[in-house]
């Protein structure tokens, strides 16, 4: 008895031991039958002539039909693994009768080699029902008992004949073979199923380290946010007080000890943004800009640092463009600068004398496309080939000792490239020691303009007018408080404060505003909380709201935009960005949200 072939997959999937799962197994060999039926039948054929040997042929296909048909009916019942359990030995039995014809028609021709051609068809016929039922002996036992029962009439024939004992003898024979057969099979069976457990439990096991993991990530980026809030707020008020400070009269020692505060400010500001910036690419949450950028205003804003620095340190700064530049392209201007300043300040960093150059080369691809290399030249030490390898590494420097002459986190070339990546481009770098090094970022952009055309001015926050504007200022810190209310006194804005979100709801209802600033953490009641109680209903609905936080996290922004405001800032406040904001509010809320979507168009 071999295969079978119509029954259902839905028993292909039972436990092993069941009948289901010894089906799966013929299931798997089931067109082999055929080459056995038809290996079996020529061998009848040569034995018991063509005509007999045919008729058993089509009559075991025809067993092999009927049993087909009664696995379908099984199979699309609703309980088919029961139903094939009870009637499984039945069938397969009556099957394997077909099959146990042939060495009886063998054994009773008048073959010169029937006899042995039926004992040959005895065994293989054994051999093959316990190889497919491996998993099921007793099933086995049963389904193969056509077999027995030839075997039993050959014996009988036999009685008085001296092959009598030997042909019994084949029965320890065959018996032994099949227990081999049958124990090696379940032995190996049994390691591989323990192999598959073993397999299901470290499965098991990474997928527990897996949740552990996204769980872990989720709390440092909450515990990014919070800390992004608790490192900005004070870092407000150090820079926004060191900038209102410049804008009095100081003598020359003060002045340098506002720069020393203002420089160390910025540079705490900037380990700050280093590590959220990783953290955002790490999560995938980094968001680019796409606006109009002006070639030269690009330029400005990139070389403009560098070249006090570079003369201070006593260094020639070169700027050069190269090729057919545009006048007008479509990019991040906040990403390109990130990248572009980070490569200048490095080559001012780590160079002692000589010159820093910086070329930008532009090459038209086409009318609308533009490839850009931005390339540092510094005359520095250089870097060997054996460093080269862990130049881009994070959190890693090239000078790692605890004597190194240069700070930082290490972030800065890691962050650049993988901010160059995310743009489509990439950082290279050339080097040699004690020649210096080339660091070049490769760039391709959308043309808007090709032609240079006239400048727009830019709003200046130390050049407004006083306007007389009504400004509700909602912070908690008292030193952020103090000096928004001072710059807003410095520019003839009439300000009144509040300390948390319900202060600023009670005061909101009573007065109207022209503009209302208002800080999202905070005691009592949050920003956003007030925000929606404002826009609920009374005389500043229609006030425009800028939510003021020190988060930098997207999520953060959006839940400030629908919480009811219509602009977001980030701390440490940028005053001239205050103050343009400041300029559309006096259009109403439509004037100020166009700005902000024009912006991120």
């Amino acid at each position: 008895m071999v295969g079978s072939e119509g029954i259902g997959k839905g028993l292909e999937s039972q436990e092993a031991g069941s009948a289901a799962q010894a089906l799966s197994a013929i299931l798997q060999t089931h067109y082999l039958r055929y080459l056995i039926i038809t290996s079996w039948a020529v061998g009848l054929i040569a034995t018991v002539g063509l005509l007999h040997g045919l008729l058993w042929f089509a009559g075991t296909l025809a067993a092999g039909a009927l049993r087909g048909v009664a696995e379908k009916r099984i199979s699309r019942s609703q309980n088919a693994e029961a139903g094939w359990d009870r009637i499984f030995p039945i069938v397969g039995a009556v099957t394997t009768a077909a099959w146990a014809a042939a060495p009886l028609m063998a054994w009773f021709s008048d073959s010169l080699f029937g006899r042995e051609l039926a004992i040959a068809l005895l065994i293989s016929g054994y051999v093959l029902v316990f190889a497919q039922l491996r998993s099921s002996p007793k099933q086995a036992i049963v389904i193969s008992s056509p077999y027995g029962v030839a075997a039993a009439i050959i014996a009988v024939t036999l009685i008085g004949d001296p092959a009598f004992w030997p042909f019994l003898m084949l029965a320890p024979f065959t018996a032994a073979s099949l227990f081999v057969l049958v124990t090696m099979t379940m032995l190996r069976e049994e390691r591989i199923r323990a192999f598959q457990e073993h397999q299901a439990h470290l499965i098991e096991e990474l997928e527990a380290a897996r949740d552990k993991a996204n769980a872990a990530n989720e709390a440092k980026s909450n515990f990014l946010g919070v800390i992004s809030h608790e490192l900005r707020t004070p870092m407000n008020g150090v820079l926004g007080a060191a900038q209102l400070l410049s804008a009095t009269r100081l003598d020359g020692a003060q002045r340098e000890y506002l720069a020393i505060i203002r420089n160390s400010g910025d540079n705490l500001l900037s380990l700050l943004n280093d590590i959220l910036d990783m953290t955002k690419i790490e999560a995938g949450r980094m968001n680019f800009e796409s606006i109009d950028i002006q070639l030269d205003d690009l330029h400005r804003r990139i070389v403009g640092p560098f070249e006090a620095q570079a003369e201070a340190k006593g260094l020639r700064f070169v700027s050069e463009f190269e090729g057919d530049t545009p006048a007008v392209v479509r990019g991040d201007p906040l990403r390109v600068c990130q990248v572009v300043q980070n490569l200048l300040s490095n080559a001012v960093k780590f160079t002692e004398s000589g010159d820093i150059r910086f070329v930008t080369r532009s090459r038209r691809i086409s009318e609308r496309r533009v490839a850009f290399e931005f390339a540092v030249h510094d005359s520095g030490a250089g870097i060997s080939e054996g460093d080269m390898d862990q130049l881009f590494q994070p959190f890693t420097q090239i000078d790692a000792s605890s004597t190194r002459r240069f700070g930082g986190t290490g972030l800065g070339l890691t962050i650049s490239r993988r901010l160059a990546n995310i743009m489509g481009g990439d950082i290279t770098v050339q080097s040699q020691v004690g020649s210096g090094s080339v660091f070049t970022f490769a760039v391709e952009g959308e043309v808007v303009c090709w032609e240079d055309e006239a400048a727009q001015a830019d709003s200046d926050a130390d050049s407004i007018e006083p306007d007389g504007m009504k400004v509700l200022v909602v912070e908690d810190h008292p030193v952020n408080r103090m000096i928004l209310e001072a710059w807003m006194g410095s520019t003839g804005r009439r300000t009144t404060t509040a300390e948390n979100g319900q202060e600023a709801v009670h005061i909101a209802q009573h007065q109207a505003f022209d503009l209302i600033i208002m800080d999202v953490n905070m005691p009592v009641m949050d920003g956003l909380t007030a925000t929606r109680l404002i826009r609920a209903g009374g005389a500043n609905a229609e006030t425009p709201i800028v939510v003021l936080s020190a988060s930098a996290r997207n999520e953060d922004h959006e839940a400030g935009m629908a919480a009811g405001a219509d602009a977001y800032l980030n701390k440490p406040i940028d005053f001239r960005s205050l103050a343009g904001l400041m300029t559309q509010a006096k259009g109403g809320r439509p004037a100020l949200q166009q700005s902000v979507e024009s912006e991120a168009a």
